[in-house]
């Protein structure tokens, strides 16, 4: 073994030795904040992470390479390219449809279909790229788009959906694959809060032309900040590549060995009958969303911890609805297709409506035991300042949106908790219920 190897065994094995000194971090209900979600990762990532360092590289290179190929794998699709985060991968995605690149591709003024009740940054890019978002109302309980409404918002302009899978819990996606071939539709699917839920099946994301997925510290699996996009369409792909990395043509690797290139005419290219170097041609208005080789090799081995954190994900959620199902007329509890297989990201509550709780008053109620909650995102997302102005439609009407405004919030499931912490969340819930006179225990 050569000195180097010797003093990289040295440090690994001392960071093993900190993180077995620390024990396992469990939380003490009450004592400690139960958070909404949160990060699990011990020595395997942060080893992962000073190998990198210390190979001397930080751009994305081999570690990039094989996460991307193993997260396609995981995700039954082709194609993976990483993305410094879950919002660049769905700015990538929408921005990829606008390429003149792409067959069909979205011009300025066409229509994108999407949830009123959404994240900004799944929003955002249809607004960016000059196309009008079509607001659609969605279901209370799975919080996903109906279905059954869709057509109702196809106009001679409708070139796309962009849905989400709501905190994991997939759309009904058979019926919303018919819509969108019956009238050649893209179709996006955001999969941030979604990473391993399956519809009849087949994998959230598997569905459309692009999926999306978030490596933010909440989300199901982490590379600090970090998200991917993925496609089963070479081309598709090769024009998010462009775009992520400055808009270039170039499709190598890092590591392509070929002088000529992956395409095998690199010095043949020629603009305005001048020979230039393809690596330097530039097809596309791009950006730099890259994330760094030391994030792609922490995802690695997170990737490999992805099925047990799904499991106590599910587990911690039927505690948490075993728990609180007899409060049903209370709250809307979690609803969730018959064909579902969902990795839940968190657990939503609803006040129904003329119930003498408010939303407010439960959450501070909650926090002040130590339990953190969080609405369901914007709710409906044109009551937020930053879309006072902005060009849009609307399809019928936004009422369970506007509930979701206002009576929406969830806790956590993330596998930092623990059995007892999901009791104890109910716990609170149901002592808040009672000390409010609506039920009896």
């Amino acid at each position: 073994m050569t000195n180097e190897l010797k003093i990289r065994d040295k440090i690994s094995n001392q960071v093993k030795e900190l993180f077995n000194l620390r024990g396992k971090q469990t939380k003490k209900s009450g004592i400690d904040f139960l958070n909404y979600s949160g990060s699990i990762y011990d020595h395997d990532e942060i080893n992962a992470i000073i190998n990198s360092l210390l190979d001397g590289w930080l751009g994305i290179g081999e570690k990039s390479n094989k996460f991307q190929k193993e997260f396609a794998i995981y995700n039954d699709l082709k194609y993976c390219l990483v993305t410094n985060s879950g919002s660049s991968s769905s700015l990538l995605a929408i921005t990829a449809l606008c390429s003149k690149e792409t067959k069909n591709y979205c011009k300025p003024g066409d229509e994108i279909i999407t949830p009123a009740s959404t994240f900004p940054t799944t929003l955002n890019p249809i607004i960016q790229n000059n196309l009008i978002p079509v607001f659609v109302d969605v279901e209370l309980g799975t919080y996903n788009i109906d279905a059954n409404s869709l057509e109702h918002a196809i106009s001679e302009k409708t070139k796309g959906i962009m849905l989400t899978h709501v905190l994991g819990n997939p759309n009904e996606m058979d019926k919303i694959k018919k819509i969108v071939e019956r009238y050649n539709l893209f179709l996006i699917e955001d999969c941030c809060d979604a990473l391993g839920s399956t519809y009849k099946g087949q994998k959230v994301g598997t569905w459309g032309d692009f999926a999306t997925h978030s490596f933010f510290p909440a989300h199901h699996m982490t590379m600090g900040e970090g998200g991917a996009i993925l496609t089963n369409n070479l081309q598709l792909k090769r024009t998010a590549q462009s775009i992520r990395d400055w808009g270039r043509d170039c499709y190598c690797e890092f590591n392509e060995r070929n002088p000529n290139g992956a395409c095998k005419k690199r010095f043949e290219f020629e603009i305005n009958g001048d020979k230039i170097d393809h690596r330097y041609v530039y097809s596309n208005i791009g950006y730099n969303l890259k994330p760094l080789e030391l994030q792609c090799a922490m995802a690695l081995e997170q990737l490999k911890k992805l099925p047990t954190f799904i499991r106590q994900r599910k587990r911690n959620f039927k505690i948490l609805y075993d728990e609180l199902e007899h409060l049903d007329s209370i709250f809307i509890l979690p609803r969730f297709l018959k064909d579902s297989e969902v990795s839940w990201f968190a657990f939503t509550l609803t006040i129904r409506e003329n119930i003498n709780i408010k939303r407010a008053e439960l959450q501070q109620y909650l926090e002040k035991n130590k339990i953190q909650t969080r609405v369901l995102f914007a709710g409906n997302i044109l009551k937020h300042p930053a879309y006072r102005d902005i060009n849009y439609k609307i399809i019928g009407k936004l009422s369970n949106s506007d509930k979701i405004f206002k009576n929406s919030f969830f806790v956590g499931v993330y596998p930092g908790l623990s059995e007892e912490n999901m009791i104890y969340i109910a716990s609170k819930i149901k002592k808040f219920v009672n000390n409010h006179n609506l039920t009896n225990f």
